[in-house]
């Protein structure tokens, strides 16, 4: 007997798994492959990406269909992102926009799958029309919350008048597209309750954050007990490409490791993540700071296992941040923003420790270095409750039924107004 055919469109190409956002679409996928549905993935992908990741995609998915992600050359490519800053669609939005992506969606929707699902509220830009079919959008973030969080974190006038208007831009984008699905997936019951009232969007579900412990367990080790009285290693990861995440970075840089450096002169901090900007990892070399900028790792469960303490000094963000769960999942104390651990049902001073002020930040930091019987403590704590709870596989399940409720309501679904390609 056939399957349901269920119908994934990405606006990235999901692998490497370096970002928040991949690494949750793809987990969800591949709990899901051999399921219930018979997946289709489609997304932008260059010539050789389908070949070199030819395992990945068999273990998400069915069948893979993408259209051409040829990269531009410097010049263009900076002059795409200007020009997407003057488009009436959030700069993000306008730059994930294609011809090439919209026929191709079209020609697949043409056969009728059970289940549409767009993943990231941008993938909308993508469709002429919400398929009348089980259409589902899988939000990651509250889209606009973070260009507000960024409004308000910058210190530069213009940057903050910019970040303003693509707030505004992509309140109207989410506003606009998310009630046309039947079903919003948040990641959050924060977000979800945004969703609602905020947007008037129906059908909204949310699903939890999970981590592959298959993956993290397999390396994960107890925290050192003793650590160097006047050393310590710090641990950060995230995409170094992501705005929120050179934020994080520069707060340390500037307010909070001044502080750690002081009492622990020879503490030192590894930032794991793709793309680091030129003129950040300049300014750590000029400051002589104890500091190393990895780039792009195939593997980050070995630099976790190798430091002492995870930092989350997060400012800006939306959704769930996965990386807490990751290192949690590594079995590695954590110290966080509010913003670093939004949405994630973990208790504060049981699973990990709080800061808000970089004096505070600091002050945490230095106090689980000192007292690294309480951080592993405090660490065996988190290790067991999102063992129990929050794996990837429970997720995916959830995530699957969401999708068989969609199906069978899927006859309710209102057609959008077609986003024009240009302006």
């Amino acid at each position: 007997m056939a399957r349901p055919r269920l119908l994934f469109v990405s606006p990235q190409f999901l692998f490497p798994a370096d970002a928040g956002g991949k690494i949750r679409s793809s987990g969800i996928l591949r709990g899901l492959k051999g399921g219930h549905f018979e997946i289709t993935l489609v997304s932008p992908a260059t010539t050789e990406q389908p070949r070199r990741f030819a395992r990945e995609l068999s273990e998400v998915c069915d069948r893979f269909l993408s259209w051409s992600a040829a990269k531009p050359s410097k010049f263009f490519g900076t002059l795409k992102r200007v020009t997407a800053l003057a488009s009436r669609l959030p700069a993000s939005v306008a730059l994930d926009r294609s011809r090439a992506a919209t026929a191709l969606i079209a020609d697949t929707l043409a056969t009728q799958p059970d289940v549409v699902i767009a993943d990231f509220v941008h993938a909308a830009v993508l469709f002429n029309r919400v398929p009348p079919v089980g259409s589902v959008v899988f939000t990651h973030n509250v889209e606009a919350e973070i260009f507000a969080r960024h409004a308000q974190t910058a210190e530069n006038p213009f940057a903050r008048m910019i970040w303003g208007a693509q707030r505004r831009k992509m309140a109207e984008f989410e506003a606009r597209h998310l009630p046309a699905f039947a079903k919003v997936i948040a990641v959050s019951d924060r977000d979800l309750s945004f969703f609602l009232e905020t947007y008037g969007v129906r059908g909204a579900e949310v699903i939890p954050t999970g981590v592959d412990f298959d993956y993290f367990g397999a390396l994960a080790s107890p925290p050192p007990t003793a650590i160097d009285p006047r050393g310590g290693h710090l641990i950060f990861t995230g995409s170094m490409d992501w705005p929120a995440n050179i934020d994080a970075i520069q707060y340390c840089m500037n307010e909070i490791w001044p502080l750690i450096a002081k009492a622990r002169p020879e503490a030192r901090l590894t930032i794991v993540g793709r793309d680091p900007p030129g003129a950040l990892v300049e300014k750590a070399r000029a400051r002589g700071l104890n500091w190393r900028f990895t780039g792009f790792v195939d593997d980050v469960r070995p630099f976790i296992r190798d430091s002492d303490l995870y930092i989350v000094p997060l400012r800006v963000g939306g959704g769930t941040r996965i990386k807490i769960y990751e290192a949690m999942a590594m079995r590695r104390p954590v110290v966080s923003t509010s913003i670093g651990v939004e949405g994630l049902p973990v208790e504060e001073g049981n699973h990990f420790r709080r800061a808000d002020t970089a004096a505070a930040f600091a002050e945490m930091v230095l106090q689980l270095l000192a007292a690294s019987g309480q951080g592993a403590e405090m660490a065996e704590n988190a290790y067991d409750f999102i063992l129990k709870r929050y794996s990837t596989r429970r997720v995916a399940r959830a995530f699957e039924e969401i999708c068989k409720r969609a199906a069978v309501s899927g006859a309710g679904n209102q057609p959008i107004e077609p986003v024009a390609l240009a302006g």
